[in-house]
């Protein structure tokens, strides 16, 4: 059996689980290929409600919860808590990056599907996380390559992590998100195509090889590696008949 097929089978009992039991029930942080793998047997398990999220908009590895509030009775939180991770003397640590605060997790034996994502701020990171390992993180992780660090659990609507959003503008024969996307990204149209092929893209949160879909005012899609986007709204044309496209990029 392939992994792929036992990422499908563990999603379908949990599916199942939630329908019979009448309780929520959650899969671990996925990464985009294996959220792109749950789109593949969604419809399989529609008689159950799912959600992804992974602790804020940004987040690309994300939990599924299935039920609801409507179908269960009962509103359920994401099991989901960030760990800020802060030098303990700035001015003398290493410059960090993202390999290094993942590196320094796994050497805690910490499973990476525990994890989601790991935002990096001026040398700190808020590492998203099962809450059921936030408080052996805080305990354990004391050194990140040779710099010593402290660990807090903190609020994930904390300023820090709220994402800010930078317009842009710029003209497209047609409203065709793979035309868009060449566009915005600054690609051929034949790249923005194996996006597709590849299930990097996402359309309103879910994975998506339609590339010739139009967008609607409010649409929100992104591409793994390139960033998420909303796309606000079409207006004005140029000389040639081109459309001119008012596009928010998350930053």
């Amino acid at each position: 059996m392939t992994e792929e097929q036992i990422l499908k089978g563990r999603l379908t009992d949990l599916a199942k689980r939630a329908y019979s039991q009448n309780v929520y029930t959650y899969s671990n942080f996925l990464s985009p290929t294996e959220l792109a793998m749950f789109e593949d047997i969604r419809s399989e398990v529609s008689y159950i409600h799912t959600e992804a999220y992974g602790g804020n908009e940004l987040c690309e590895r994300q939990i599924i919860r299935f039920g609801s509030e409507d179908e269960l009775g009962y509103a359920g939180d994401f099991p989901i808590r960030v760990v800020h991770v802060t030098p303990l003397l700035k001015k003398f640590s290493d410059d960090l990056n993202h390999r290094d605060f993942l590196g320094a997790l796994m050497h805690l034996g910490i499973d990476r599907d525990t994890l989601g994502d790991i935002l990096i701020k001026n040398n700190t990171a808020y590492i998203f996380c099962l809450d059921r390992i936030a408080s052996y993180i805080c305990n354990e992780l004391t050194k990140v390559k040779h710099t010593n660090v402290t660990c807090e659990i903190t609020a994930m609507d904390i300023p820090a992590l709220t994402p800010t959003l930078i317009d842009m503008e710029f003209p497209v024969a047609s409203l065709r998100l793979d035309g868009i996307l060449a566009s915005l990204l600054k690609c051929s149209r034949k790249e923005a195509l194996s996006f597709f092929e590849e299930k990097r893209v996402t359309l309103n949160g879910r994975t998506t090889g339609r590339n010739s879909i139009t967008l609607k005012d409010g649409d929100v899609f992104s591409v793994r590696g390139h960033g998420k986007f909303i796309f606000d709204h079409a207006g004005g044309n140029t000389r040639k008949g081109k459309i001119y496209v008012h596009i928010r990029r998350y930053v």
